[in-house]
């Protein structure tokens, strides 16, 4: 593969907003947890459950604030290395970009203040109200970004404009209820709360472990297993809707994840293991499940799910398509407001396949003037390269089942075994902490990776969406990023690192004071009971 400005350009956006990711399912799932422990404390008066909410929000501040920062850097990227993808479609794009930062960030902001330093300021409901917010507020800014995502992958309610060379937006209902969009939504903060899930229940075991908070460390087992098992059943049921999602509006991505090469008879079956050679297109060792990949991707058992190569087919039929609308388009631009009817019905028929001639602009400047093997090369190339597509989508499915056994495992011992664990499932909970964030980037790769070479599927190539800059440029900003964000790594895990080695601070003298009478209230009762049974 060519490294040219292009592939410079994604390596460094793929760098960030991967990085970005890695404190974005900790802070969704976090600030619910903490708003649930925190609910259990206004209901119950219990100083342990007002411990766990600090000790459990100070871990979710250090997150979010290295968040925020990491976050910011990544949108001056679509004005610094994307300024033609912001200049085509920033009128679509730009919206949810801008309700998330007046809406949900302010929100969250806000409100995340009065969190950390409203607790001796608010009564004990006024700052459930806020921590609620926190949390409605993280999710709300999750929510806008994915709308925005969702739309790159699913572009509706917008057209395109021949007069201004821009898309605009024509419906913004379409755009928010984008069923890419709300799939994603949901299927992603279920993931976040699954990584907040096993990190709380990972921590906590570690206190097990060494014998330190057990107190705090079982009670967080509890709620963190509970919400867990049921974050974790819907993040696979969510990622199926997903996948039926892709199979109706990305189709080379699903047979690029499949590496379905031809199209199957229905219903295709689900390659669980195999080596895709795409030059030979062929998966070698391939073990089949019948079916499955049908009942996933159509919900029939009748419905063809197409394969790569006739996809391709596809492809440069619509690159042809796209060059006539190209070719309408250019005399749109000369002509203006003198255009002939007959020429903009030709460029409103032909349309929606201007994006696949663009696809051609990699090869010559006049896609007009394309050849023949210049036309198949561009449909060529919208094949993703598969073998990273099919084992990402594979570690993120066994992740995502183990996730639902180990919270399964655990609710299961916090329920009916009185919130005692044997070492082995501790030791497997703590080395577990670092799964959930691997599935997690796996189903971003899958994703972003899969829509190649589109930024936005369909309308606009990837080779056409970067800016002007030499390799030099891009190269020195993705070396200070490198090190930017190396150095906010650092910081962030060595302050995760030393509260957690410090544990519960606050609150501690009432706290240990309630926990004893509350061992003492407990030996009574079993005391009394003894008591009361009939001597044998």
């Amino acid at each position: 593969m060519e490294f040219g400005i292009v592939e410079l350009s994604r390596l460094q956006f793929a760098m960030t907003a991967m990085y970005h990711f890695l404190f974005v399912p900790l802070t969704l799932g976090l600030s619910i947890l903490v708003a649930i422990m925190e609910t259990v404390y206004v209901m119950t008066n219990r100083p342990i459950w007002r411990q766990m909410t600090k000790f459990w929000g100070m871990l979710f501040g250090i997150n979010f604030a290295l968040g925020v920062a990491t976050g910011i850097t990544m949108e001056f990227q679509f004005g610094m290395n994307w300024s033609y993808y912001s200049h085509y479609v920033g009128d679509i794009f730009g919206a949810p970009l801008a309700i998330e930062g007046l809406m949900a960030f302010f929100l969250e902001a806000t409100f995340v203040g009065l969190f950390f330093f409203g607790w001796d300021k608010l009564s004990k409901v006024q700052h459930l109200v806020v921590a609620w917010l926190v949390a409605i507020g993280s999710n709300f800014s999750a929510l806008w970004i994915l709308i925005a995502n969702g739309w790159m992958q699913n572009p509706v309610g917008a057209e395109f404009n021949p007069m201004t060379m821009r898309m605009e937006m024509t419906d913004f209902f379409a755009v928010l209820f984008n069923e890419v969009a709300q799939a994603k939504f949901v299927h992603t903060v279920s993931a976040g709360y699954v990584t907040a899930s096993v990190f709380v229940i990972g921590v906590s075991a570690w206190y097990l472990l060494r014998g330190r908070h057990a107190e705090l460390a079982r009670r967080s087992i509890t709620v963190a297993s509970a919400f867990g098992l049921a974050s974790a059943f819907s993040v696979v049921l969510l990622g199926d809707e997903s996948g039926y999602d892709t199979s109706l509006n990305q189709k080379m991505k699903m047979a690029a994840i499949e590496a379905m090469w031809e199209t199957e008879p229905a219903p295709a079956p689900f390659t669980a293991f195999g080596f895709p050679d795409q030059a030979a297109r062929e998966t070698h060792y391939a073990i089949h499940v019948p079916y499955v990949m049908g009942l996933i991707g159509t919900r029939s058992l009748t419905t063809q799910i197409p394969g790569i190569s006739d996809l391709v087919a596809q492809a440069e039929t619509r690159i042809r398509s796209g060059l006539i609308a190209y070719d309408a388009l250019m005399t749109v631009r000369a002509e203006r407001d003198a255009t002939p009817p007959e020429v903009m019905q030709t460029f409103e028929d032909h349309s929606a396949d201007l994006g696949f001639a663009f696809l051609l602009k990699k090869y010559i400047d006049d896609p007009r003037q394309a050849s023949d093997a210049q036309i198949q090369a561009a449909a060529a190339d919208t094949v993703p390269t598969v073998w990273p597509l099919f084992w990402a989508f594979r570690i993120m499915v066994v992740l995502g089942f183990g996730f639902i056994g180990t919270m399964a495992y655990f609710f299961w011992r916090a329920s009916f075994r009185q919130m005692q664990y044997p070492r082995w499932a501790l030791h497997v909970a703590v080395w577990m902490i670092p799964a959930p964030w691997i599935a997690a980037e796996m189903g971003w790769f899958v994703a972003e990776f899969g829509r190649q070479p589109w930024t936005v599927d369909g309308v606009l190539p990837t080779a056409m969406s970067v800016s002007a800059l030499s390799m030099t440029e891009v190269a020195l900003t993705l070396a200070g990023f490198v090190l930017f964000y190396t150095v906010l790594f650092i910081i962030e895990m060595g302050l995760m690192l030393k509260y957690i080695r410090k544990g519960p601070f606050q609150d501690v003298a009432e706290t240990e004071a309630w926990v004893a009478r509350h061992h003492n209230r407990l030996a009574g009762r079993r005391n009394a009971d003894a008591i009361a049974q009939p001597a044998e």
